[in-house]
């Protein structure tokens, strides 16, 4: 079966200062319960802010390496999960399912990709 990596972007200058409310966390937790259980789930994690990142570029023959935050950027990527799908109509599903867990004031993206296998 394929496997789907969701990025899940975040506007950090519009997302709650004390992050997630605990309503959003339960659904979360549950949506995240079945989902596992399914067996589709095989990682999921958000990321620290930008803020305690660094990017680290290749460019000309030279690394550079520039901390956060990241002004320039709009949307970040707040998390991640790596999903076990039957095709992509499954991935779709779940991943609607995760964007409508969040209240209405967020605004988050979500990338969804299939996982290229060797």
């Amino acid at each position: 079966m394929p496997r789907y990596l969701s990025l899940i972007h975040v506007d950090e200058r519009t997302a709650p200062a004390d992050g997630p409310s605990p309503e959003l966390m339960e659904r979360m937790g549950a949506l995240l319960e079945e989902i596992t259980k399914a067996g589709v789930m095989l990682d999921t994690h958000g990321l620290t802010p930008t803020s305690e990142g660094t990017r680290i570029t290749w460019s000309g023959g030279q690394l550079s390496y520039t901390d956060g935050p990241f002004t320039e950027s709009k949307e970040v990527i707040g998390g991640y999960a790596i999903m076990q799908c039957k095709d992509k109509a499954e991935a779709l599903e779940w991943s609607r399912r995760f964007l409508q867990v969040h209240e209405d004031y967020w605004t988050v993206t979500l990338e969804l990709r299939q996982i290229v296998e060797d």
